[in-house]
């Protein structure tokens, strides 16, 4: 994870807490956003790089929770650090339940807010390189015609070509030019890489008649 692409946010009503933060998490090298209220940062462009929210539990109009559940609801994948001054079991345990990273008390230790982003930020970076490498898989699937798509779902089965030319009453030569081409668009050397793909992509095999 490179520094100068990680980006935190801090959301907080309190203007003293969110200076205090913007100083602390500077000062260990990274770039901060802060916003005094959560439709403020809804209204925010994405940022494309690896990113974590440092979120106040308790605020004026949106609530903290309230921006966790309505950034779920948007499937937004941002690492959540929640802070809180009233913080209860019940309410910690929501949060986590629902992937907040971590959840701390005020005032809190600045090493442990500090953990806690450099955890945040590295779970974002993990994040995003499966969904990278399933948008190009995904991509790649995209790329092939139906006739191509039906021949792949037979070859992760591991069926031999004058198997699958059988099962489709096409000829074996045809199969094998359909498979080849599949092979170059999916950028794989082996039928068990095109597996690993396809497995990725939750794609399911051909259902076979034995």
């Amino acid at each position: 994870m490179t520094v100068e692409n990680a980006m935190v946010f801090v959301v907080d009503d309190d203007l003293s807490v969110r200076k205090s933060l913007d100083r602390l998490i500077r000062s260990a090298g990274f770039a901060v956003e802060t916003f005094a209220a959560a439709n403020a940062f809804l209204e925010r462009h994405s940022h494309k790089g690896p990113s974590c929210l440092i979120l106040d539990v308790k605020m004026p109009g949106v609530s903290g929770l309230e921006l966790q559940e309505k950034l779920l609801s948007q499937e937004y994948a941002m690492p959540i650090i929640f802070i809180t001054g009233h913080g209860d079991i019940p309410m910690t345990v929501k949060a986590i339940k629902k992937g907040a990273v971590n959840f701390l008390s005020k005032p809190f230790d600045d090493t442990d807010l500090l953990d806690a982003v450099h955890e945040a930020l590295q779970r974002d970076t993990k994040a995003r390189t499966i969904r990278e490498k399933l948008e190009k898989i995904h991509r790649c699937l995209e790329s092939l015609t139906p006739r191509e798509y039906e021949i792949l779902t037979y070859v992760i089965t591991g069926m031999l070509n004058k198997q699958i030319a059988y099962t489709l009453k096409i000829s074996e030569k045809t199969v094998k030019v359909h498979r080849g081409r599949v092979m170059q668009k999916m950028s794989v050397g082996s039928v068990a890489e095109l597996v690993r793909l396809t497995e990725q992509a939750h794609i399911k095999p051909a259902e076979v008649l034995l």
